[in-house]
């Protein structure tokens, strides 16, 4: 007994006993070979010998799994670390540094007396004849002053922070930690110095550990500098790439490819001549990062189209303005109502938009293909801003102006480029949309464009169904509740008008017209009727009124001098019809101002008002 115990205390005694295990389990497995080998059924007397084998056989196993457990642990394996669920990031406390933020390209040191210099504008008033021919000849091709852009820098700096304190002091925080982004600008015949500007002001604003890529999408331009001339001058840039569509299809497909390429987190598209502002990008990559289903614009300024003259913000906020639409669904701008003005508790606040301009804003990528990305059958351009605001509404999202985003823009008085297939393809974007998000009240928009409703008489509109599934699949809300919910503030013309159409004069066979222009305070003016709706559209509503509601809500106002265009006093909720602008129409077709008891007339070179005459042709109007 002494001995064993001896034996026992040896160092690496269940080593030995392990090995003497797997000696017997042979000599058992030789004696199992041998027995196994013979007939069972030939030889009953083995059955006895094997069963008792298999029980030894059993104790002598779960004996060796038992010295395997029992021996000491050699090795410490590594920890296993919880991965990450597919829903959290990692990311640090605290707040992005200055050195962090640091933009991808340093702007080069800048001469303050150099030609349009922190954003001031180019002189144009002492031009020599030359000159002033060239500014004529970029301006007939560019719409816009090509000459004095030319004479700027392409990495012209804006000038100091000018932006409210809240907003240069606000910090951007590192959890949830900012997305990537890829810049994507479309352009098409682009002149070289506002495309090239575009890039170098995202370049000398963005930070770099956020900018991904620019993407310049050539939506087939024929001029040759703007082929292989810009491929080998964004090589230098590294982060630029060109990419290109060889046949004409306009700022919607482009965008798409744009896109289809883009690598980053989110994607932001800006036109070709446009400026970023100090600060420009965190603040719409931030309000992303808190919500992802949040398209986010900039507040875009104006950078003058003769000057280049670049509008900066005021550092005591400004009043700012939110986009809307009207029933000729044309996009607009109009101030914030008191309720949006209470909601802001400084200029870090965003701004709720009924609707957005489309050009220029930041998108998740994720969700700018779950919600739909863009109508793919919708045709070069028009009408997909309306739409793509409807339907992120409607779908669970939201549209909002980040004010501290400040970027500048060129708006051109007219578009320098023609449509391939004429402006009808416009009408037909405006009829899918309509047809699409707008259920009955699509009928307001019909009434105010003939020909598109003649497109959805004839259904030439292209199929839709994708896009209707696309509703039902995102489980979108009804067009009343965007009225209700997000745009309360629109005025609602009458789903069904007492008359509508252009009102005709049984005398000159011409039509009323509110001619060019008229936004309100103008007379009218007699055109010879087109049946095209537009400035000859008018509505006598249940109110007695006689609108031209197409982008503005007008009415015909009556005066002792003339009938003018004004602003409708009614405007629903406790408000009223003044007398100058109720009327009646009465069997003798004449429109009546019962206020002054004088009818509408066609006598004179604008429509006026005179004694009421039955027999006189001047005085009687049909609606047509």
């Amino acid at each position: 007994m002494t001995t064993f115990r001896r034996f026992l205390r040896k160092r690496f005694f269940p080593w030995k006993l392990v090995i003497v295990a797997l000696i017997f389990i042979t000599f058992v497995f030789l004696i199992q070979r041998e027995v196994v080998g013979r007939d069972l059924q030939e030889e009953p007397w083995l059955k006895d010998i094997v069963d008792k084998r298999d029980a030894v056989l059993g104790m002598m196993m779960g004996a060796v799994n038992n010295f395997r457990d029992a021996m000491p642990k050699m090795q410490i394996k590594a920890p296993v670390r919880q991965h990450d669920t597919a829903d959290s990031k990692p990311c640090l406390n605290g707040y992005y540094t200055a050195a962090e933020l640091k933009p991808y390209l340093e702007r080069p040191s800048q001469d303050p007396s150099a030609p349009g210099a922190s954003g001031k504008a180019f002189p144009t008033d002492k031009l020599s004849p030359e000159q002033q021919k060239e500014k004529e000849k970029g301006e007939a091709k560019h719409c816009f002053n090509l000459f004095a852009s030319d004479q700027i820098s392409l990495s012209r700096d804006l000038g100091p922070d000018t932006r409210p304190p809240e907003c240069i002091e606000q910090k951007v925080k590192r959890c949830p930690p900012l997305p990537t982004t890829s810049i994507i600008i479309v352009f098409h015949n682009e002149a070289w110095s506002t495309l090239l500007r575009t890039v170098y002001s995202v370049l000398h604003t963005s930070p770099a550990i956020f900018l991904k890529e620019i993407i310049l999408v050539d939506d087939a331009s024929v001029d040759d500098y703007l082929k292989e001339p810009l491929d080998d001058y964004v090589k230098q840039l590294h982060i630029v790439k060109v990419v290109r569509q060889k046949e004409r299809k306009g700022l919607i497909t482009a965008r798409l490819l744009g896109a289809a390429v883009a690598t980053g987190d989110v994607l932001t598209f800006l036109d070709a001549h446009c400026e970023c502002f100090h600060g420009w990008l965190e603040p719409l990559l931030a309000r992303i990062a808190e919500n992802y289903t949040v398209v986010v614009s900039p507040d875009i300024t104006t950078i003058d189209l003769n000057t280049f003259e670049f509008m900066k913000p005021s550092p005591y906020g400004q009043n700012h303005n939110r986009g809307n639409f009207d029933w000729g669904l044309s996009f607009g701008w109009e101030s914030l109502p008191d309720h949006e003005k209470k909601r802001r508790k400084d200029e870090t606040y965003p701004i709720k938009t009924p609707t957005f301009a489309g050009g220029l804003f930041s998108i998740s990528k994720e969700y700018f293909y779950d919600i739909g990305s863009y109508d793919e059958k919708m045709e070069i351009w028009g009408g997909e801003n309306i739409e793509m605001s409807f339907r992120v509404w409607q779908c669970g999202g939201q549209l909002e102006i980040i004010p501290c985003s400040v970027v500048g823009h060129v708006f051109r008085t007219k578009s320098p480029h023609t449509f391939p297939k004429g402006t009808q393809v416009i009408a037909r974007n405006e009829v899918r949309l309509a047809e699409v998000w707008m259920d009955d009240y699509k009928e307001i928009f019909y009434r105010r464009n003939q020909q598109a409703a003649q497109m959805a008489k004839e259904e030439s509109f292209g199929d839709i169904s994708q896009r209707l599934k696309l509703r039902q699949n995102l489980k979108c809300k009804n067009f009343s509740w965007y009225l209700k919910n997000v745009y309360p503030e629109v005025f609602l013309p009458d789903l069904t008008p007492l008359r509508f159409g252009a009102v005709k004069n049984m005398g000159k066979e011409s039509c009323l017209d509110a001619g060019e222009n008229n936004e309100g305070g103008k007379q009218l003016i007699l055109y010879p009727c087109h049946g095209l709706g537009g400035n000859q559209y008018f509505e006598y509503s249940t109110h007695h009124e006689i609108r031209h509601n197409i982008q503005k809500e007008l009415c015909l106002h009556a005066t002792a001098e003339a009938v003018t265009l004004e602003e409708c006093q009614f405007k629903g909720q406790n408000t009223h019809v003044t007398v100058e602008e109720k009327w009646e129409l009465r069997e003798e077709h004449l429109i009546v101002n019962p206020a002054s008891n004088t009818c509408l007339t066609a006598k004179e070179e604008h429509p006026s008002l005179e004694p009421c005459n039955p027999a006189d042709r001047f005085q009687k109007w049909t609606f047509i």
